[in-house]
């Protein structure tokens, strides 16, 4: 076996075959290579450099062995970090690898997405899984035969996957194309020498029937948690039919008590827009008591240490109450209501913030309905409200 030493030198660069991540020392400036063993079971050796750029650490491709020798690597390092020292970005040079598009895509999207939320984590983890012979590559060489080799050992098999893979690939190469350094998204061509995969069935969430849902926060209420403010974070859920994630970073100046209206804001809505919730007698009262629960804290439903509420804290109480529903089976729950009881649907979806898909539809339904929602979630809540006191009576 090859003694690794201190610091890199040439004789164990050429002589090195032990997949891994080898690093040039003290004083390296972050420089390492990477070597890894490719499907067809041949030795590959690339070069990295991570640098703090902009409070980030970045990892920065030099290029591949042995093209790239050892002095040069190490020149561009210092380069690259001169650079940095004088406020530059050393990814601005050249074309990137494609690992480096993956994080600058992942950047440029970062503020839309949800804020707390795992979005970032999940691109980067499907990249990490399923793009692993893409990431050392500079965009311009990707080929279509590159990517269909990544989605379609996965095509047949988790379907769920590589459609995410396949819209998230695209991403990447729509953010290359748009810099010029491709001219074109190879992820079409692959897709078409892909079959079809049929027999995909969407996912539904457990929902009780509307008439259980006022025994379920009765038994809710009774729940002891090490999270307080979860029992009313799951009422508020139940009374609104908004998303547990849009419950769980409520903000006490996101709503407006006089005016009985919460506004959910852009990053945490799942279409990105703004979203007003008109919030009932009942959905008020919840706030009401979460407020006496954390007086102090900016957040509605804040955890026991004062940040937001875990991901699966509202789960776990329906657990607790012995509820088999999932959260967000509540909005099922809900819409089953204003079905029966004749809400018109443009109203019902716009309560559950469903955007239309219909681009036509779109384009003429400007307006939210909130005063025709506030109507419909009131009654909602009264009719919640008057099964919990006749089941108490």
């Amino acid at each position: 076996m090859t003694k690794r030493p201190r610091t890199l030198t040439a004789a164990f660069v050429r002589t090195i075959n032990r997949p891994g991540v080898y690093g040039d020392g003290r004083g390296g400036r972050g420089l390492s290579l990477r070597v890894h063993r490719t499907k067809a079971g041949r030795i590959s050796k690339t070069w990295r450099q991570r640098l703090r750029i902009e409070g980030r650490l970045t990892s920065v491709g030099l290029g591949p062995y042995p093209e790239i020798t050892l002095a040069e690597a190490r020149r561009k390092a210092l380069d690259n970090s001169r650079a940095v020292r004088h406020g530059g970005d050393p990814r601005g040079h050249g074309v990137p690898t494609f690992a480096e598009a993956v994080e600058r895509t992942i950047e440029l999207h970062r503020d839309s997405w949800k804020v707390g939320g795992t979005v970032a984590k999940e691109w980067a983890a499907t990249f990490r899984v399923h793009a692993v012979p893409l990431l050392d590559k500079p965009v311009d060489r990707i080929t279509s035969a590159d990517v269909l080799a990544c989605l379609a050992p996965i095509w047949a098999s988790k379907p769920a996957a590589a459609r995410r893979a396949k819209r998230r690939f695209s991403a990447v190469f729509r953010w290359c194309v748009g810099k010029n350094l491709r001219p074109d998204d190879p992820v079409d061509r692959a897709v078409a020498a892909l079959p079809r995969v049929n027999g995909y069935a969407p996912t539904h969430y457990r929902a009780l029937p509307h008439r259980e849902v006022a025994a379920a926060i009765r038994a809710i209420r009774g729940v002891r948690y090490i999270h307080p403010s979860a029992m009313p974070c799951v009422e508020m859920i139940a009374l609104t039919a908004v998303r547990a994630g849009e419950a769980r970073g409520a903000r006490w100046d996101e709503i407006d008590l006089e005016a009985g209206v919460w506004t959910i804001p852009a990053s945490r809505m799942k279409a990105g827009r703004e979203f007003s919730v008109p919030l009932s007698t009942g959905a008020l009262g919840v706030l009401e008591r979460a407020r006496a629960l954390a007086p102090d804290s900016s957040l509605v439903f804040p955890s026991r240490t004062g940040a937001v509420l875990p991901r699966n804290a509202p789960g776990r109480v329906l657990r607790r109450a012995g509820i088999t529903s999932t959260v967000h089976g509540f909005r099922s729950s809900a819409r089953s209501w204003m079905a029966e009881t004749g809400v018109a649907a443009e109203v019902a979806e716009a309560c559950l913030a469903h955007v239309p898909r219909s681009r036509v539809v779109q384009a003429y339904q400007r307006s939210d309905l909130l005063e025709r929602r506030a109507v419909v979630m009131q009654a909602w809540s009264e009719y919640v409200t008057h099964r919990m006191g006749a089941a108490g009576r």
